[in-house]
């Protein structure tokens, strides 16, 4: 089994982070994608933040996609940090082929993650190209401490069985949302 792991707090959730969805799961042949709703990004306020049934809901409306799992995992495992959850992930499920689903915009700031160096020798990750994003993401700390596990994007399909450190950049049509965007023209209107 091949699993995509797409987390956020999708607050709120857009088609934006529905072509990523559908991006990987093409692109990397996944048999699945996970949808991870976080109880809250560490690294963000989570003042005014809907609760986790809220975003739930949200997100399996957006989500819509057969192959699509949309789950509160992470507040069910009680972890707060990616790395807790992909060690959890892969004792839990040690025959599982899990990818880490993240757009440029947060591979620009990977290096600000707990554990961050772990995670990309633990699992392949796929970072999918956002608007305005490419250059950071492909110049950043990460991209420089992992750029011999760069894999080219013609060979996505490989990157579930690649042994870590590999990573893929993605590139194709870009959605132009953003979740920040979205709650700012909400608090407008």
């Amino acid at each position: 089994m091949r699993v995509g792991l797409y987390g956020g707090s999708f607050n709120p959730p857009h088609r934006g982070h529905a072509h990523v969805g559908r991006l990987a799961l093409q692109r990397l042949g996944l048999d699945r994608i996970w949808w991870l709703v976080s109880p809250g990004n560490p690294l963000k306020s989570t003042d005014g933040l809907p609760d986790v049934g809220q975003r739930l809901a949200a997100v399996r409306r957006v989500a819509n996609h057969p192959r699509a799992v949309v789950t509160d995992l992470e507040a069910r495992l009680g972890t707060r940090y990616t790395i807790d959850l992909v060690r959890r992930l892969k004792a839990l499920r040690p025959h599982v082929r899990f990818v880490l689903v993240i757009g440029a915009d947060n591979w620009a700031t990977f290096h600000r993650w707990g554990g961050w160096r772990e995670i990309a020798r633990m699992v392949p990750i796929a970072v999918v190209d956002r608007p305005g994003a490419t250059f950071a993401a492909l110049a950043s700390p990460a991209a420089r401490t992992f750029a011999g596990a760069r894999v080219a994007e013609r060979d996505g399909l490989l990157l579930p069985d690649l042994v870590p450190p590999a990573w893929i950049f993605i590139a194709g049509v870009k959605v132009p949302l953003s979740s920040t965007d979205l709650r700012r023209a909400a608090e407008r209107a």
